[in-house]
């Protein structure tokens, strides 16, 4: 290889995409989460093998995502899940579906529709049972039968809401709640109408500890590339962020890297450097040892700074060559232990990937 990779394995994708489906009745729809560039691993890659498995929606944060798939010919129906207060003219022209979290979004969709003489158009209601970032609270319910009165222009698809806290067991009496109050403000909206739609709160974590909950659709998002709530998952690690070594020197003595914080002694070291730095998703405190990295089964140590374009790793004790590929995570080391070391969860680890990697599918 002559580049940085993040090789996306088919094999494993779909087991862990059969994996949540195992736990899902037969009637259950599967929304599979692609926002943020499908979490750093390639969104135009992930909505491909997620429709070629059978998805049933994909989801996506933002109008701009959603056009980028169905110009790279994704079918299947695409959620915008933070469509914002404009382009709704665009969403009518992409077959984009939007999620509607306040009256005025509910009238402003309402009137784009009617302007392309749109009828039906499936829209996605937020209901805020908890998370309190947005969405219709119960208060706010009755704005929206108001806003929805004599309205032949949209049809409300889906009724949805978000956990806080499903992977957390110190909070279940509070995720058990934001079940509770979502069915009862579903069952309100859905009195108002001669339709039923469909009904869907569990993400991934969701899924795994509170799948009486499943309701009509579930989305599946983090536990598709491999990170689950649970300490004996079963779930495989998706994608494997790789780079070949370009260069490899033995030193004696001095330092290494920006700030001269890679130190060698007397002794002689064999000193790699590996052609992606935190402008690829790296992350700074990786480096001076912080880490090891995996080249030919050997865990390696970081050693300097990471730089914008590169890092070093120490291969005095590991049989090593040009061209030989590093694993910055994948098997081993695991994404989880990345996000360990700085403090923080596999989601961050996926999404600092920079889109200039390049993204592959392999067997």
């Amino acid at each position: 290889m002559k580049h940085s990779q993040v090789r996306i394995s088919r094999a494993k994708l779909d087991y862990n995409f059969n994996f949540f489906k195992s736990k899902l009745h037969s009637s259950t729809k599967l929304l599979v989460l692609v926002k943020a560039n499908g979490y750093g691993l390639g969104d135009v890659e992930i909505a491909t093998l997620a429709e070629e498995l059978g998805a049933n929606y994909i989801g996506v944060a933002y109008i701009c995502e959603g056009i980028k798939l169905r110009k790279a010919g994704i079918k299947i129906p695409i959620i915008i899940l933070t469509p914002g207060v404009d382009d709704f003219e665009k969403l009518i022209e992409y077959n984009l579906e939007p999620s509607i979290i306040n009256k005025e979004s509910v009238e402003t969709m309402h009137l784009a529709a009617k302007k392309a003489n749109v009828k039906k158009f499936p829209i996605h209601i937020k209901l805020d049972t908890g998370m309190q970032r947005v969405g219709f609270t119960p208060e706010r319910l009755e704005g929206l039968k108001k806003s929805l009165e004599s309205n032949n222009y949209l049809e409300i698809k889906s009724l949805f809401s978000h956990l806080a806290a499903a992977d957390e067991p110190k909070h279940d009496s509070f995720t058990r709640g934001q079940i509770e109050l979502f069915n009862k403000m579903s069952t309100e909206i859905c009195s108002w109408l001669d339709y039923k739609p469909m009904k869907h709160i569990l993400n991934s974590a969701g899924i795994e500890r509170f799948t009486y909950a499943q309701m009509d659709m579930v989305r599946l998002g983090i536990g598709l590339y491999g990170t689950s709530c649970l300490k004996d998952t079963r779930l495989k690690p998706v994608a494997s962020f790789v780079a070949p070594i370009i260069y490899i020197k033995e030193v004696k003595g001095g330092s290494i890297g920006y700030g001269r914080h890679g130190v060698v002694d007397s002794k002689v070291k064999r000193i790699a450097t590996v052609p992606v730095g935190y402008a690829d998703g790296v992350d700074r405190h990786l480096g001076r040892g912080n880490i090891k990295f995996v080249v030919n089964n050997t865990a390696v140590p970081t050693i300097g700074n990471i730089c914008m374009d590169n890092f070093m790793i120490d291969v005095t004790n590991a049989n090593v060559k040009i061209g030989d590929v590093v694993t910055i995570f994948g098997e081993n080391p695991h994404p989880a232990l990345l996000a360990q070391v700085l403090d923080t969860i596999t989601y961050e680890i996926f999404t600092s990937v920079s889109a200039r990697v390049e993204k592959v599918i392999t067997e």
